[in-house]
């Protein structure tokens, strides 16, 4: 099989090198890739937003899978366009990519099924929402409707703090359309667990649970980012609780869409807050999570593409997928700055060192120059490490990490220390 992975970060590092694993592909293409998924598969410039070339070369060079890695082309249609042509692609549509594409239709399916999540209201009028906002007291989740790269939320712990989220949002435009409407939420209190599934519409095959670290700095201190690094699976998880997440939140999601006339195949990603109540939704994703995926493909013993096959054809049932009993843990090397302005074009040094086995380097903000791989994003690496415990994956993971330096490089020291606490 030849396949094409359509993205440029480190999620998609991440399915390159899965794919290169499959005894089903002879080559793996990437559009536009970079500097480290050029050392594991031909990348092509084509932007993931450029559609219809992402369909012409497709069909010219008789693709037989496309894998879509990004949320944004999603959706917009990407899927939409090469099920139109006959092409066979792998991910949701644009009517259920809008699981995540909308935070408040994300919310209407929620509340019309029943499906446990946090209390809300949905504005999309500034003065109502501000008057809204100054009769409340107390912590308030405030989140910009559309995609916003994983920056459209904040939490509030007063007035004064929501009020300047939402004039961020709304005002200042900082997320652009995404901010056109707000959702608001009660603020949930818990562990956060990421559930990734994929499913054809109708089955689902269940990825290991993993645990995301959203904040810039160490003990969950600081702004949002896109992902800062991740463990999986997640200690705390019993086989119990799996099973309620599943029949309470997954299977009623994928039932829901279909019921709306909106199939789900594809990823479908569910953040959660394990609260004292049982377990809530946070928000719902279209896509592979990222850094998660770079921790959870690496515990997958099944055949990745074999898989998205079988989903994207409708046909998962009796399908087994069977993950490691091995630990991983994503450490993310972020450009100093991020999430706010930082620079690029930063040499980095000792992406040539000698692994140890269990060890990968994901590339995700990297590019080529001359000779040089050099930064080119806030997220610029993230290193994973396997082994038999979480304990043995994190002792792994920093010695690796050191072997690996730009100017400003930055990453938190603490990643997975929480499945330490979990244990204990």
């Amino acid at each position: 099989m030849r396949i094409l992975i359509v993205g440029n970060g480190g999620r998609e590092h991440a399915l390159v090198w899965k794919a290169k694993r499959s005894p089903l592909v002879k080559k793996v293409y990437c559009a536009p890739g970079n500097a480290g998924i050029y050392q594991d598969a031909e990348c092509v410039e084509i932007s993931s937003a450029n559609h219809a070339e992402l369909l012409r070369f497709a069909i010219k060079e008789k693709i037989d899978l496309t894998v879509v890695g990004p949320e944004a082309p999603l959706v917009n249609g990407l899927v939409d366009l090469f099920d139109e042509n006959g092409v066979p692609i792998f991910g949701p549509n644009r009517r259920a990519a809008e699981l995540e594409g909308s935070k408040a239709f994300c919310k209407y399916v929620l509340n019309k099924y029943d499906i446990p999540t946090a209390e809300f209201i949905v504005f999309d009028d500034y003065e109502k929402a501000k008057s809204f906002l100054q009769q409340h007291k107390g912590s308030i989740v405030v989140k910009a409707d559309g995609l916003a790269a994983g920056k459209g939320v904040f939490i509030c712990h007063d007035v004064e703090e929501s009020l300047n989220a939402l004039h961020k949002i709304m005002r200042d435009n900082e997320f652009g359309d995404a901010g056109r409407k707000i959702v608001f939420e009660e603020r949930l209190v818990g562990d956060e667990v990421s559930i990734m599934v994929i499913a054809d519409g109708e089955n689902y095959v269940l990825l290991a649970p993993a645990q995301d670290h959203k904040r810039i700095f160490d003990n969950d201190m600081g702004p949002n980012t896109g992902g800062m690094g991740a463990f999986a699976p997640t200690p705390h998880i019993s086989q119990e609780a799996m099973a309620q997440i599943c029949h309470e939140i997954i299977e009623p999601t994928i039932k829901g869409m279909a019921l709306e006339g909106r199939p789900y195949k594809g990823v479908l990603y569910a953040g959660l807050m394990l609260t004292a109540k049982g377990p809530k939704v946070l928000e719902f994703n279209a896509r592979f999570g990222d850094p998660e995926t770079q921790a959870v493909l690496p515990l997958a013993e099944s055949d990745l593409i074999e898989t998205m096959l079988a989903a994207a054809d409708g046909k998962l049932a009796g399908v087994q997928w069977k993950n490691s009993r091995d630990a991983a843990v994503c450490v993310v090397i972020a450009s100093g700055g991020y999430p706010g302005e930082f620079e690029k074009g930063k040499k980095i040094l000792g992406l040539d060192h000698s692994w140890d086995d269990g060890v990968f380097v994901f590339h995700a903000g990297t590019k080529r120059h001359g000779n040089d791989i050099v930064t080119s994003g806030g997220r610029v690496l993230g290193v994973t490490a396997v082994d038999s415990t979480i304990l043995r994956a994190i002792d792994k993971v920093y010695k690796a990490i050191k072997w690996i330096t730009f100017d400003g490089a930055y990453y938190r020291r603490d990643i997975a220390a929480r499945a330490l606490r979990q244990l204990r």
